[in-house]
């Protein structure tokens, strides 16, 4: 590549609901441009969580730079936080050597953390979660999630009922600082890189929902099933773990705790999968700095293209 430009954009963002072709037209764009593919996905940094996450094999791997894969073992989480960390010093690193970032994920809140920003937040308090989750089991997270919304409305707005972990959270800070954490997050410093920002946006909601439908099928029969057993089996797991709430694999998980059937497990994966979708597109409506671009069947690849070409110097 060429010498700086003022209007360049330093790394590309590529992001999408789940099923959407995010990592075919990666690839297919590492074959035209020199680019290095930074995951931008919470599931794919584990390790041993391969066909849940739709992890690229590693004969790809192999062709084609790929980073944050197989970076955590699943018994430690790994946070928004972290991944800025790392992602920035990845597309640092990446354009040392010529080459171009290309972040490629549905992990929304991972995207909004490095374009935005992280505010500088308190450590976890284990007594505190300890109290909160004693509740919870009581009262269930929905009832916290009310509490939240009377206390920061801002928040719970952006918090589903059911995610226990993120108004664990959001409760922990107003304990610990007597703050709310809509107004900390208000603080936080966006980084000095330039990001061109891309959006696979499918027009046909219908066609996502039956890909995914298939997706999961497909991996149960690649053996999905005894890819959670052998995570079952280590035995130093459990099902409130951040990489075990995955969806997929949180129903799995339950399934082979004997809370359900396989058949209904299978089919609250897919449920919980089209949701997540439903989730990510309206996050991506949202962002107006992510422009929609076409997918690899459409071929209206041009946006991205240009800006490529632009940050190659051709």
């Amino acid at each position: 590549m060429s010498g700086a430009h003022p209007s360049r954009p330093e790394a590309v963002l590529l992001a999408g609901p789940t099923c959407s072709g995010k990592t075919a037209l990666a690839l297919r764009l590492a074959e035209d441009f020199p680019v290095e593919i930074v995951s931008v996905d919470s599931a794919q940094v584990y390790r041993g969580m391969d066909i849940g996450t739709a992890k690229p094999p590693a004969e790809v791997r192999a062709r084609v730079p790929h980073h944050l894969i197989d970076v955590c073992d699943p018994r430690d989480p790994y946070s928004a936080g972290r991944f800025r960390s790392d992602a920035l010093e990845l597309i640092a690193a990446i354009r040392s050597r010529g080459r171009i970032p290309l972040l490629v994920g549905g992990t929304m809140l991972y995207f909004r953390a490095l374009v935005r920003g992280i505010a500088p937040l308190p450590t976890a308090d284990p007594a505190i979660r300890a109290r909160l989750e004693e509740r919870a089991t009581r009262a269930g997270w929905p009832a916290l999630h009310a509490e939240l919304a009377a206390r920061d409305p801002v928040a719970a707005a952006r918090i589903r009922p059911a995610d226990g972990q993120r108004i664990q959270r959001a409760l922990e800070v107003l304990e610990l600082t007597g703050e709310r954490l809509s107004d900390l997050q208000r603080h936080a410093t966006p980084p000095a890189v330039r990001f061109a920002a891309f959006a696979l946006k499918p027009a046909d909601r219908a066609e996502l929902y039956a890909r995914i439908d298939a997706r999961f099928a497909a991996m149960m029969e690649q053996g999905f099933l005894a890819e959670v057993q052998a995570l079952r089996a280590r035995g130093d797991l459990h099902g409130d773990l951040p990489s075990l709430r995955a969806v997929g694999y949180r129903q799995i998980w339950s399934c082979l705790a004997g809370e359900r059937g396989l058949e209904e497990a299978v089919a609250a994966a897919q449920r919980a999968s089209r949701q997540l979708a439903k989730r990510q597109l309206t996050w991506l409506r949202s962002e107006s700095s992510f422009e929609a671009i076409g997918t690899l069947e459409d071929q209206q690849l041009g946006p991205i293209h240009r800006t490529l070409n632009l940050i190659a110097g051709h």
